[in-house]
């Protein structure tokens, strides 16, 4: 599905939260970006494929709560994976018995990567809203400098210099 822009997005995004029933645009433009960020963490087809849906159920569910700061929906779908891996990867861990210590340890690693990408992922929330809009767009995305500065009607200049101030603000937020 092609991508949308932030009006459009703002604009589908107020449509589901006054009638649900256009949430399905929503679940369209995103999916394969959602199911794509957990697959390559999950490494099992049917896991993804559940875990995508339990996303979307809660994203649907909770529309309503959700606000508008500038950052593109995927975010907030991504941070709602990120929780839903890590709750999974909770769940599993509590289910380990004593004799899979060896898996417990792999799968504690996997938390904590899981537990440092969702403390990313608040960290990028909190940033000033351009800082977090370059970041977003550059890393998220993977847009290019300048097609950033096309975007944000700033200089390619403008937009190195918030990533820089983006990327130190995360250090340091994250070393805290």
């Amino acid at each position: 599905m092609s991508r949308v822009s932030e009006l459009e997005e703002r604009t589908l995004i107020e449509a589901a939260q006054h009638d649900p029933g256009r949430f399905a645009e929503l679940y369209e433009h995103n999916f394969d970006r959602v199911y794509a960020y957990i697959v390559v963490r999950i490494y099992d087809r049917l896991e993804a494929q559940d875990l995508t849906a339990h996303v979307f159920q809660q994203a649907l569910a909770n529309i309503g709560k959700f606000k508008w700061r500038g950052a593109p929906f995927i975010a907030w779908l991504y941070r709602i994976a990120a929780n839903a891996i890590a709750d999974q990867a909770r769940k599993k861990s509590r289910e380990v018995s004593e004799t899979e210590v060896a898996t417990t340890t792999s799968l504690d690693l996997n938390l904590e990567h899981v537990e440092r990408r969702a403390q990313l992922f608040s960290a990028v929330e909190s940033l000033p809203e351009d800082q977090r809009k370059v970041i977003l767009l550059r890393f998220g995305e993977e847009k290019s400098i300048r097609e950033i500065a096309s975007a944000l009607n700033r200089s390619e200049g403008a937009v190195k210099q918030l990533q820089f101030r983006g990327l130190e603000n995360l250090r340091a937020r994250l070393r805290e």
